[in-house]
């Protein structure tokens, strides 16, 4: 079975437990081992408010368990703390957004005069000057960054509003069409690897005329540099808005960004309201990307003997997602499109979860057919009978995703027709995986890379996260 990669291992030995735990409470009501094991279960697919019971129930059949209540402490101040954050979130009637636009027009967040850091060019003049970015200002970044500096809270807000206003053109599913000579790099989890990441650079090439580069979500949490990732990739799509494309993960989400470390780096390096800032953007972030390569393939069968899934126009046509498909057939390109996805978190109902949440953000592929419960808890899994029915209503070659960590770097599955890429090589530093990227050029080809980690500064994975990760760890 592949390490998943959004559970750190403790958790990831708890999950097929879950059914277990629930059928073994059922046998008998006062085994304890299972309703320690459920709670943390429950942790792992960030249903704190339902561990509680679980740990409260332990604490009562076994008053001196000590990691129980700790745990129920921890999981304790993790919901009132949430509980309190949405209470003051439903009185404020501006958007991050909005109050940070705000504040540079009434001359606050200045630039800091004194420091060092690189400074973004001036676009135009005047009391309030506004800036633009180029590539020059970028390589100064990557230096900074390297050189373990934090870049200036006015830079930081500069960057992710210049990001903002190119996906806010955007649809929910976005389309790239790959003219004759352009090639598209998929890349997947970067999980806040920074040096992972440049060395990637290195190897794909920067975004150009004839290069696009496709991050598939997952950029935040996990590692030391989430900050540093999300405002290289940032500063990336407002320079090459046409070549840099960015979906969604399931990381890029209040929820996991609480307990897997991305809140608590950006406060600690930028402050609370550039958190809030960065979270407003991911809300932006398209769901997901079709890749569609003008010229007609080089071939229409594969090597199974199978004809090629093609679109109406003859041509080979690739999903890109962060998770995966949906646990009913029948959907169409034009559906996810239309989703509304801007200024929402994902909830627990409505169309934001019934796409977006367990399905596009949150699915696993499956070697059984038809659908089958998620070992994650959250979405379900699909099978390649799934697949293929989905490819076929909508003229899909192919669907990438990423989402979990796959030792080569990638996996190639379901018949050819859907293909895990994972690009944080050496995963938190421990997994000792490959990390990879999926080119694709004019007629659809796909070529496949792999490339190992890269040396970097002493690296504490959950460095910002809550007390409650930690231990998870």
């Amino acid at each position: 079975m592949p390490v998943r990669s959004h559970y750190p291992r403790l958790v990831v030995a708890y999950l097929p437990f879950f059914p277990l735990s629930a059928r073994a409470i059922d046998i008998d009501p006062k085994y304890v081992k299972a309703y320690y094991r459920r709670g943390m279960c429950r942790i792992a697919i960030l249903r704190p408010q339902a561990a509680i019971a679980d740990f409260k129930k332990v604490v009562a059949l076994e008053p001196v368990n000590k990691a129980a209540r700790v745990q129920l402490d921890t999981t304790s101040k993790l919901v009132r703390r949430i509980q309190f954050e949405r209470a003051i979130e439903v009185g404020q009637a501006k958007s991050a957004v909005e109050e940070c636009l705000e504040m540079i027009r009434d001359g606050g967040c200045k630039p800091d005069s004194a420091s060092a850091a690189p400074v973004l060019p001036i676009l135009e003049d005047g009391p309030e000057p506004t800036y633009t970015i180029t590539a020059d200002f970028i390589d100064k970044m990557i230096d900074w960054f390297k050189a373990g500096k934090f870049l200036p809270k006015r830079w930081a807000w500069e960057i992710v509003l210049g990001c903002w206003k190119e996906l806010a053109k955007e649809e929910s599913l976005t389309e790239v069409v790959l003219e004759e000579g352009v090639t598209c790099d998929v890349i997947g989890d970067t999980h806040g690897q920074f040096y992972d990441l440049l060395h990637l650079l290195d190897l794909t090439g920067r975004p150009s005329e004839t290069h696009c580069l496709l991050f598939n979500g997952d950029f935040v949490d996990r590692g030391s540099w989430s900050v540093e990732n999300a405002l290289l990739l940032f500063a990336f799509k407002w320079l090459y808005p046409h070549r840099v494309f960015l979906n969604r993960g399931n990381h890029e989400a209040e929820d996991m960004n609480k307990v897997y470390g991305f809140e608590g780096e950006v406060r600690h390096k930028h402050g609370e309201l550039t958190y809030k800032l960065f979270s407003n953007v991911f809300t932006y972030l398209p769901l997901a990307t079709l890749i569609s390569p003008a010229l007609p393939p080089s071939v229409t069968t594969k090597s199974t003997a199978k004809p090629l899934i093609l679109s109406p126009e003859g041509r080979k046509r690739y999903f890109v997602v962060h998770g995966g498909i949906f646990s009913r057939d029948g959907v169409t390109l034009d559906e996810i499109r239309k989703i509304k996805r801007t200024g929402r978190q994902p909830g627990n109902e409505g169309l934001m979860c019934a796409f977006a949440l367990p399905f596009l953000l949150w699915t696993d592929p499956q070697e059984k057919p038809g659908w089958g419960p998620s070992k994650r808890g959250v979405g379900v899994g699909f099978g390649p009978d799934v697949t293929r029915r989905w490819c076929e209503l909508n003229g899909i070659t192919g669907i990438l995703r990423s989402h979990e960590v796959r030792h080569g770097g990638y996996a190639v599955e379901h018949d050819g027709l859907c293909t895990t890429v994972f690009s944080a090589p050496n995963y938190c530093d421990q997994v000792g995986n490959k990390g990879a990227y999926v080119r694709i050029d004019a007629r659809g080809e796909q070529s496949y890379f792999t490339f190992d980690a890269k040396p970097h500064p002493p690296m504490k994975p959950m460095a910002y996260s809550s007390g409650l990760s930690n231990m998870m760890m």
